[in-house]
């Protein structure tokens, strides 16, 4: 099984969504999106497996989002909400977990016990 984690070791949700994973013998693939972010294709990807908008991978409460001045309201295409999260990947939701096809974000950490 090629499980990857899109992972934030300071984030509490990401550390128990690795925890979970690991605790059921899954050795996933971390991913530390800060300094690796995923692609533009990782991301659209990532958004058909889970089947959600762009704005729903946005952590639009965090600093990085306040400080671009951005809202989920705003009119934007796919297209730009992917590049903003590239060139931006503090605003991405964590932790991402992609098995084959499937996605889940963590939250809470049970929310990927549906795609294993």
């Amino acid at each position: 099984m090629a499980v990857k984690i899109y992972h934030n070791a300071r984030c509490s949700k990401s550390r128990a969504t690795l925890q979970l994973l690991q605790e059921r013998g899954i050795e996933p693939e971390i991913i530390d999106y800060k300094k690796n972010p995923p692609t533009i294709d990782d991301l659209f990807k990532i958004l058909m497996a889970l089947d959600v908008p762009p704005t729903d991978l946005i952590r639009f409460k965090d600093a990085a989002a306040k400080a671009l001045d951005i809202k989920p309201s705003d009119e934007k295409f796919v297209e730009e909400w992917i590049e903003l999260m590239v060139e931006n990947p503090a605003i991405i939701e964590r932790p991402i977990v992609v098995n084959g096809s499937k996605a889940a974000i963590g939250r809470p950490p049970e929310n990927v016990l549906t795609i294993l």
